[in-house]
């Protein structure tokens, strides 16, 4: 149990820290992603930084290495002349019990330490004779040297096998703190082998090692910081103009057609803005040309379906009198006058689309909202269209709530969009049934309309929308209305603010969604039902 509340206490804790430094670092995290200038000062940094380090701390360490060794160098020369000076001194003296031993090796210090060349102030000589206890260790200065010459030295020096020995060690001397280049080496003589220590301060060659360091990371640092200084001048210049295009690019997108960028010199960056410039003219050129286009076809789509209503309610009033007489006429012209009854009647149609599509292109198109309970409109498409239905061999099934769904939409855009998806959802139904479902919630109202006919193949459900797009054409020819039905049925979805879906598979039929928001105005954020039907992989009888 401890284990595991600690486990969980560890847990949570690293939770909470994961949490607050998310929430900190946020704003870097943001600038990072967002800043290109500030990616490439921090790339330089990081790389100088390194490259710097380990060139600076290579010729640090170098040139510490040669000042030792020049140090050890001379203090290995010394020491070989000192044990050279106490080797025939100490000849003279064939016993160690002689007793004038003691005093001569006192005076062979003394001659030692007047005779280095090193500052006398701080330089240490020693030597010990640890084997003849008669013979006591001497020093000059006369200091503590049990910090200087280790157990671990004295048995390298004097044990079998002896030799000369070399240590760096730190010790206090008349309270100031040395760091000394210590060797040790046997002396032998006719009585037996001593032991001389020779130890010189290093503090000045430490002193100029740690000047040195010191230096080169100065340098370096200077030198980092240029670096990132150069650096940040640099992608300045170039990210500069790059932010300024993408302004530019911005405010073209946004229609502000006559935006240019600055061009200054000759450079690469100037060959770019002057690149820019004259792609946004020809951007600008092609627009305005378009836009022309489009109003001249506007307008041509609309004063063609207005001047044609006149001439064609001429025709239909002869059309209509010689429909009414058709029965006195013989069978072929009989027929002829059927024909050019439902042939007047689809362009009649035509026409009306025609003008619902002018009016959405040129923006006059206007939402009349109210109140209004969806499900007798629903009842209704239903019903005038049971005729369509019973002729094609289709039933028409409706899942509808049994309370009314009522939403703030214009009522004669929805039947107009719902008696498009049915009629069409009839007409490629394939004699299977039609299902109509209708759902809500606090937010949105949904409408699908499912056939289990030949369904739409992989890319269709977008291309279903497009003005004059059929799935068949030689089918179009014979069924269907003016293939401008979905378009005007997605522009009425989007001036409700909602969305008119497609989802279809060959074989398998095709499901159509329209969703509205409850309250006119509201953004619509999901749909109460979903697009692609839940019996999709059932069998259909």
């Amino acid at each position: 149990m401890p284990v595991r509340r600690a486990l969980r206490l560890v847990r949570r804790y690293w939770r909470v820290l994961v949490r607050y430094s998310t929430r900190y670092t946020a704003p870097v995290r943001r600038a990072w992603r967002r800043s290109l200038q500030l990616r490439v000062v921090a790339i330089t940094l990081v790389a100088s930084s390194l490259l710097v380090g380990t060139f600076g701390g290579y010729i640090a360490d170098r040139s510490s290495d040669i000042l030792l060794g020049r140090a050890r160098d001379e203090a290995r020369s010394a020491l070989a002349t000192k044990v050279k000076f106490a080797t025939d001194q100490l000849t003279l003296y064939p016993q160690a019990r002689d007793p004038s031993l003691p005093s001569a090796l006192t005076d062979l210090v003394n001659d030692l330490f007047d005779g280095d060349s090193a500052d006398r102030g701080t330089s240490v000589i020693s030597i010990r004779a640890e084997h003849w206890p008669d013979l006591k260790a001497v020093a000059l200065p006369p200091v503590d040297t049990s910090e200087l010459i280790t157990p671990e030295m004295i048995k390298a020096v004097s044990g079998e096998g002896g030799g000369v020995s070399e240590q760096i060690r730190t010790a206090e001397i008349r309270g100031e703190t040395i760091k000394y280049l210590v060797y040790g080496s046997p002396v032998t003589t006719r009585f037996g082998q001593v032991e001389l220590y020779y130890m010189v301060p290093i503090a000045s060659e430490d002193q100029d090692a740690n000047l040195m360091r010191t230096t080169v990371l100065a340098t370096g640092l200077a030198l980092v910081i240029l670096l990132g200084v150069v650096a940040a001048l640099v992608t300045r210049l170039v990210v500069t103009p790059v932010r300024v295009a993408a302004r530019t690019a911005q405010r073209l997108s946004a229609g502000l057609l006559d935006q240019r960028m600055k061009v200054d010199g000759e450079d690469d960056l100037a060959l770019l803005a002057a690149a820019f410039n004259q792609m946004a003219a020809n951007l600008q050129r092609q627009i305005v040309r378009l836009e022309e286009m489009s109003r001249l076809q506007r307008r041509f789509t609309s004063d063609v379906s207005h001047e044609l209503r006149t001439p064609l309610t001429t025709v239909r009033m002869a059309a209509d009198l010689i429909f009414s007489e058709r029965d006195e006429f013989d069978p072929a012209v009989a027929r002829s006058a059927e024909l050019l009854q439902a042939e007047l009647d689809r362009f009649e149609e035509l026409l009306t689309d025609l003008l619902e599509i002018s009016r959405f292109d040129a923006g006059f198109a206007a939402l009349d909202a109210e109140h209004t309970d969806l499900v007798p409109i629903v009842e209704r498409v239903a019903e005038r269209l049971a005729g369509l239905a019973e002729r094609a061999g289709v039933e028409i099934q409706l899942n509808l709530p049994d309370t009314p769904v009522i939403a703030e939409v214009d009522p004669r855009r929805v039947e107009r969009v719902l008696r498009n998806l049915v009629g069409n959802a009839v007409e490629h139904a394939e004699a299977k049934p039609v299902q109509v479902t209708l759902a809500t919630d606090d937010a949105a109202v949904a409408i699908t309309v499912r056939d289990h006919g030949i369904g739409l193949k992989p890319g269709e459900e977008r291309l279903v929308f497009n003005r004059f797009w059929r799935a068949d054409p030689s089918r179009a020819r014979q069924t269907g209305g003016t293939g401008l039905g979905l378009s005007i049925s997605v522009e009425d979805a989007r001036l409700h603010g909602g969305w008119l879906e497609a989802w279809g598979s060959p074989g398998e039929g095709a499901q159509f969604r329209l969703t509205v928001p409850v309250r006119a105005g509201d953004r619509l954020v999901a749909a109460p039902l979903p697009l692609i039907p839940r019996d999709r992989n059932v069998e259909v009888s």
